[in-house]
């Protein structure tokens, strides 16, 4: 079982996840990170650095965001790998929070 980015991750895309993970499972996106499902070795180490709390356990993703686990899938072979933290969005505090951000997504 893998670690899931969610949909609060969207337009925020804080990297302090980015700094504890010891395989590197983490890809980036224009405006979001997914953690990749194969490489993730379900250390829990991320989950509690996630400004956003957008990182659940696969089996603990919240009702509605179920599609956010095959997302994480998908985009992770499409994305680079990111070891590094970097500068969240500019305006990532005024999306932390909000609902209704996958049409934001930009792949």
């Amino acid at each position: 079982m893998a670690f899931v980015i969610t949909e609060n991750c969207i337009k925020c895309k804080f990297t302090d996840c980015v700094d504890v993970c010891p395989v590197d499972c983490f890809h980036e996106g224009p405006n979001f990170l997914v953690i990749d499902p194969d490489e993730c070795i379900d250390c829990t180490l991320c989950e509690p650095e996630c400004p956003a709390n957008a990182i659940y356990a696969e089996d603990e993703v919240p009702e509605g965001q179920e599609q956010f686990i095959a997302l994480n899938a998908e985009l992770s072979k499409l994305w680079p790998v990111i070891t590094e933290v970097k500068d969240a969005s500019p305006d990532a505090d005024e999306w932390n929070g909000k609902t209704g951000k996958l049409s934001y997504l930009e792949r």
